[in-house]
């Protein structure tokens, strides 16, 4: 089995664990007995945990010079502590091994990203030829497992989870690392790139486009309820966001070459502007749905081109870190953010001026990429 085919099968079942933690945790919360008050500051709590957890891990694993031994470990303590959360019934259990999974498992996401990207330029191959396995492993476990679980009850969580844990981690130790920098880590080193005007310009831009972005996962099922529609409408919305995003990871590396990373940065933060600000005026749960089809067309294609855009800038020894970054604010301090604000101006005004002022920062985030883009001519002419 060639080294691309091990690490697309690890992406199948390392994303299937995604779906089911991000998919089924608020109905097992649920179904124990949590409220959806408590749910919220449970996972807020949670991001917090990762934003400072997230970093930790980058930074051992470019020190140690390894990105799968680290995947492996946690990997292992993912399986052990998911299985205990999937068997609580205790709030302050519960909370526990939520906070304990921040730590343990959804740090992984930038190693295993860092591990595909890696890889792919090792081989020769494109980042989205792997990448797209792993939301094709998303999308077909929350259909396959959402209806095992109305089979066998949700007391079967745990120990779904378990076996699909212990096959990533089979499955892990076949694939291999990638190589190691010969630079030796220098955290001065770290700090210069870090404060770079240029730096700080693209991680302010990633963050400006995902606080919207996170929005949306975060509420457009209550919007679609908002809308007329039900808890089913939600997840046809979540299978057409993630039938597209395997679409055009299978396609990225074609429309987005290298040196243009930043152009397609801007048309994709362009695209969200158009898709908020349709959503804004949606008349139905349905046209809501159809809307998502654009998924594919905004975030894959600003977090490819964002990540093809930061390792053109990050110093080598810095890789691991630097995608950690990355990963933390799109997915983190966005998240924390997104649940906050989002969840204030929804109470308070409803789903439509929700998706308007989304559709202001998603238009910030276009503006803004002009003058990264503008700046980045200017430093490669200079």
């Amino acid at each position: 089995m060639s080294i691309a085919v091990r690490l697309r099968t690890l992406n199948v079942f390392y994303f299937s664990l995604f779906a089911l933690f991000i998919s089924f945790l608020p109905v097992y919360a649920s179904k124990i007995g949590i409220s959806g008050t408590n749910i919220g500051l449970i996972l807020g709590l949670g991001s917090a945990v990762c934003i400072v957890s997230q970093p930790v891990w980058g930074i051992i694993s470019d020190k140690f010079r390894t990105i799968k031994k680290v995947l492996l470990l946690l990997f292992l303590l993912s399986a052990l502590v998911g299985t205990l959360l999937f068997q609580s019934d205790e709030l302050w259990l519960f909370t526990a091994l939520v906070v304990l999974m921040n730590v343990v498992f959804l740090p992984s996401d930038a190693l295993m990203e860092t591990l595909n990207y890696q890889t792919s330029q090792r081989e020769g191959i494109s980042f989205g030829s792997i990448r797209t396995f792993g939301s094709m492993g998303f999308s077909v476990t929350s259909i396959v497992a959402g209806s095992l679980l109305k089979w066998w009850g949700i007391d079967s969580l745990a120990w779904i989870f378990l076996t699909v844990a212990v096959l990533t981690f089979a499955l892990g130790l076949g694939v291999r690392d990638v190589p190691a920098s010969s630079k030796p880590t220098a955290f001065k080193h770290l700090a210069s790139f870090v404060l770079q005007k240029r730096t700080l310009a693209f991680f302010l831009l990633v963050l400006i486009v995902a606080i919207p972005h996170k929005m949306n996962d975060m509420y457009i099922g209550l919007y679609i309820e908002e809308l007329g529609g039900n808890v089913q409408w939600t997840g046809f919305a979540w299978f057409t966001m993630t039938i597209t995003e395997t679409l055009l990871f299978a396609v990225s590396a074609r429309l987005i070459k290298p040196g243009r990373e930043g152009r397609v940065m801007a048309i994709a933060a362009g695209l969200y502007v158009v898709r908020f600000l349709l959503s804004s005026i949606a008349d139905g749960a349905l046209m809501l749905v159809l809307l998502q089809v654009l998924q594919g067309f905004t975030f894959v294609l600003f977090y490819v081109g964002s990540m093809q855009f930061l390792y053109s800038i990050v110093p080598e020894q810095w890789k691991s870190t630097g995608q950690t970054m990355l990963t933390l604010l799109f997915f983190g301090v966005s998240g924390i953010v997104g649940s906050t604000a989002g969840g204030w101006l929804f109470d308070e005004f409803g789903g439509a001026v929700l998706y308007r002022i989304m559709t202001g920062l998603a238009l910030a985030g276009f503006l803004f990429s002009l003058s990264v883009i503008r700046r980045r001519k200017e430093t490669e002419t200079a």
